[in-house]
């Protein structure tokens, strides 16, 4: 059970919130905290914890660890099953690298189409060369050899329609190329950024069947676990070529291998290289650097920053893994955050209590996301120590905060 907010005598909030951070955070980021915050690598006591690839673990996520921001958009380096156990609310920052991954994504499939590498490749080799004339005459003859195709008029295919989803599929249509689409998920919010003129697709399978590039952008779940695979691959175009710059764990490395030599794959381009894969003329393997812009790091981590912030001071929540949506404008100094067990009858025991204590609720909002269930209440007066303490001994609860 955690109560934050409480002092062993009184019900004074911490006039400092302490953030833990690590790797190196952009500045900027750093910069949003206030000097309400203490922000470092040795934050001792920390109510939050800042972090972009640092693998956490669940030893450092100490007692007073309220919320997890991750300055990017997976969170696969975050024991999030473990934090939500814990009541611990873990950000991500989806969206703030999507024009750098839709940017490399565009360069991956210009790379793919023509001879771009094995061009650049050739050239370098000619560098004990000192005969200008033989060198043009050369690369006259042999440029046949790096011919390829223009994108316009191709088929891509995109598999998850989110933030960077959509955006490739926008800038895709802008260079002249026909975009299938296939997300069984898809939000209104990505909804309403994709264009219409995408086309919408039942199935992965029909997808993969009908794309002359295929480019995935999904999150590293149960679901989408090595979803293509030897037996998805049956389905796909001859000649396709496949782009991953989502997560390596979507992508069965050892099948996309197999379908190269089969014949069926054209030519994978990643951005997560694997053993046995390196040195392939049929792949373009890059060092995991679809966010690695100056701006993207500084996106992620001004919104990672904020997330915190606003959860730290208002309970709000805004793009959790764990933890529904919610935000509501405060109407008082006095509120109230509850996470608790999503099971029946929660919410009127906590406002049973706040009635017996004649404490008047002025604004509520309770949310849920699958076992977990989220309130902010705000109420007319400063609960004592002894309210607190009896809201926290419902059964089902996980963590109350006074804020």
């Amino acid at each position: 059970m955690k109560i934050y907010g409480l002092t062993p005598y009184c019900l004074e909030k911490s006039l400092v919130f302490n953030v833990k951070t690590f790797n190196n955070i952009a500045q900027i980021g750093l910069d949003q905290f206030g000097t309400d915050y203490s922000v470092s690598p040795e934050a001792d006591n920390a109510d939050a914890l800042l972090l972009r690839s640092h693998k956490l673990q669940p030893e450092e996520i100490t007692a007073n660890v309220k919320a997890i921001g991750r300055a990017g958009a997976g969170t696969n380096n975050v024991p999030v099953d473990y934090c939500s156990e814990q009541g611990v609310v873990v950000f991500n920052a989806p969206g703030a690298n999507a024009n750098a991954v839709k940017e490399l994504i565009m360069a991956g499939l210009l790379l793919g189409s023509r001879g771009i590498v094995s061009g650049i490749a050739y050239v370098d080799g000619l560098g004990s060369m000192d005969d200008a004339d033989a060198m043009n005459k050369l690369l006259e003859k042999e440029k046949k050899n790096f011919k390829g195709s223009e994108l316009q008029g191709k088929t891509l295919g995109v598999v998850g329609l989110g933030a960077i989803g959509s955006q490739v599929a926008n800038m895709a249509l802008m260079m002249g190329m026909q975009v299938v689409g296939y997300d069984p998920a898809i939000s209104i919010e990505a909804a309403w950024r994709l264009s219409s003129d995408v086309k919408k697709m039942d199935s992965l399978e029909a997808l993969l069947a009908k794309s002359d590039f295929i480019t995935l952008h999904l999150p590293v779940l149960d679901a989408t676990r090595n979803l293509i695979n030897a037996e998805t691959l049956k389905s796909i175009k001859k000649g396709c070529k496949l782009l991953n710059f989502a997560r390596s764990e979507i992508v069965d490395g050892d099948a996309v291998i197999d379908a190269l030599d089969a014949g069926l794959l054209g030519a994978y381009i990643a951005d997560f290289p694997k053993p046995g894969m390196i040195g392939r003329k049929d792949m373009i393997l890059m060092p995991h650097i679809g966010a690695s812009t100056d701006e993207a790091e500084e996106n992620c981590a001004v919104m990672a920053a904020n997330q915190l912030q606003d959860y730290l001071e208002n309970g709000n929540i805004i793009n959790s893994v764990n933890f529904p949506h919610a935000v509501l404008e405060r109407t008082t100094g006095y509120r109230l955050s509850v996470s608790n067990k999503n099971v029946t009858n929660m919410l009127g025991s906590i406002t049973s209590i706040l009635a017996e204590h004649n404490i008047n609720v002025i604004d509520l909002l309770n949310k849920s996301r699958g076992d977990i269930a989220y309130n902010l209440i705000d109420v007319d007066q400063s609960p004592s120590a002894a309210v607190i303490e009896q809201l926290s001994k419902i059964d089902g609860v996980i963590g109350v905060r006074l804020l």
